[in-house]
């Protein structure tokens, strides 16, 4: 009998909890799975296949191509609670060229690829549902061009988020898209990741302007040139921005660069009221105050940051905020937020311009979601969230703290409420079946929720595996064209298949 993907995953975690399964074996979890009948194998190539493309990798590769168990393992699951499934053997790539040359070889035998950066996603992206090859391109990581001049650069898909602001702190400026974890340029691309600074920079959507992509069949195309506009054919670029690995590997990105502002100032101010908070966020984006950063984390996520981070802040909803600008500029900034805030029961203002205070409360920010697992030791958290229109977004959170009254398993809200995008860290007990259904049927509501208030079922985090069954409700008849494309371009379905796109029925 063979399930669909969905039932596979259901059916492991009714039977051990969510996070059982992350921690038992690769052998020992697929015994499970066999016993509950449903191992994932549909269209798996045939082993001796594999084996051939193996073969013939090892030969292009040497010993960057592995099929270690161990190395396996780690590139068979992201940062979510979706069970690992390892790829057959592990590909590391250089250069585009070589990325070429395995896609081919693939491609011949018609053995299934995924694309691996820096394993940091988290909805089931890199999960080797099919087998196949995993193609890591986390090598690939040199800065190959600054056009200071210009404001942008090339890079390749492996260079990191902070190793790229690393490279430009000479020149003067910086990449803003910030998604907490220091992720690879190639998989933020992949997932059209956003952050804390989007509010004011945008997506990487905004700020990709150029691919270099290795098509499903080996052959390399460019998506555009450098210019900052053009009206020449389709938006290439945009098709592959947030493909997730399904459509081709990125192999080159050329991304916008902005300049280091002359002040950068950060403030936290607590609220009587989450909806205080959410009003002030509201009036502050609607006021046309280009503020850089705006982030609300709830009470419970207040204290357990606190106790995680040693800090002291009130434990009450909080916006942490930050200013860029001019030295006149900043300061009219905050002079337009306190005085919003002020009418809707902001508590004190703690300010900071110095870089180390500010690098502390960011990473604080960043770091909720191990202050979230350090509330319950042993635990572990399924991590979601949507993105609703700025004029629904206190009615979303509103009624999903309705939801939230009287739940058993703690569930800390934070987001880049400046943009409508929140999140919920459901932290639950992998020894618990109950807590597990708990966080789907509060999963369920959240998003159709944001759905039927024209939102998305995920603002940055993406589709993978744990997203696709919104996919229908969310695009209706505009799925079958994403179908198309797929089949356009990948028609015999080896580029990170299963994701994404769920089965037609």
């Amino acid at each position: 009998m063979r399930l669909k993907g969905g039932q596979v995953r259901g059916g492991v975690k009714k039977i051990l909890g969510m996070s059982k399964v992350r921690k038992l074996s690769y052998t020992a979890r697929n015994r499970i799975f066999r016993k509950a009948g449903m191992m994932n194998t549909m269209n798996r190539a045939t082993t001796e296949t594999t084996s051939g493309v193996i073969d013939k990798l090892r030969a292009l590769l040497g010993d960057r191509l592995s099929t270690a168990d161990a190395v396996r393992e780690s590139h068979g699951h992201d940062e979510s609670w979706h069970p690992t499934e390892m790829p057959d053997a592990v590909a590391s790539a250089e250069s585009t060229e070589e990325v070429s040359s395995i896609v081919r070889v693939c491609h011949d035998a018609g053995v299934p690829m995924v694309p691996y950066g820096a394993g940091t996603s988290v909805e089931g992206h890199i999960q080797a549902t099919h087998g196949g090859i995993c193609v890591d391109v986390g090598g690939m990581n040199e800065v190959l061009e600054v056009h200071a001049e210009d404001l942008d650069c090339t890079v390749q898909p492996g260079v990191r988020r902070m190793q790229l602001n690393e490279h430009l702190r000479d020149t003067g400026l910086f990449f803003p898209i910030d998604p907490g974890a220091d992720a690879s340029i190639g998989g933020m691309t992949g997932t059209r990741a956003s952050g804390t600074n989007a509010v004011r920079y945008g997506t990487m959507r905004e700020n990709v302007m150029s691919l270099t992509v290795v098509l499903p069949n080996g052959e390399i195309i460019r998506t555009a040139r450098r210019s900052r506009k053009s009206s020449a054919g389709y938006d290439l670029t945009r098709l592959f921005v947030g493909s997730e690995g399904t459509l081709g590997i990125i192999t080159e990105i050329t991304l916008r660069l902005y300049g280091i502002p002359e002040n950068i100032s950060s403030a936290v101010v607590p609220f009587e009221t989450v909806e205080g908070a959410v009003d002030t966020t509201i009036y502050t984006i609607q006021s046309g105050i280009p503020i850089a950063r705006i982030e609300l984390l709830d009470d419970v996520q207040m204290d357990a940051l606190n106790k995680y981070s040693k800090m002291d802040h009130p434990v009450k909803p909080t916006l942490f905020m930050e200013f860029h600008g001019t030295d006149a500029g900043v300061a009219e900034q905050i002079a337009m937020v306190k005085a919003i805030g002020d009418d809707l029961g902001a508590g004190e203002f703690q300010w900071s311009d110095k870089l180390e205070d500010r690098n502390r409360l960011w990473q604080a920010r960043h770091d909720v979601a191990y202050a979230c697992k350090a509330m319950r030791p042993g635990c572990e958290i399924w991590a979601t969230d949507v993105c609703v229109p700025l004029s629904r977004l206190a009615e979303c959170i509103a009624e999903t703290r309705k939801d939230l009254e009287g739940v058993t398993i703690p569930a800390p809200m934070c987001g880049h409420v400046g943009d409508g995008n929140f999140h919920l860290a459901f932290v639950l007990d992998p020894n618990a079946p109950e807590e597990l259904r708990q966080a789907e049927d509060l999963n369920e509501r959240l998003v159709n929720r944001a759905l039927a208030m024209d939102g998305t079922c995920t603002g940055e985090h993406g589709v993978g595996l744990g997203k696709q069954k919104y996919m229908r409700a969310e695009h209706g008849d505009a799925l079958n064209v994403m179908r198309a494309v797929k089949a356009a371009i990948d028609p015999t379905n080896i580029m990170n298949p299963g994701k994404m796109l769920p089965a037609q029925n």
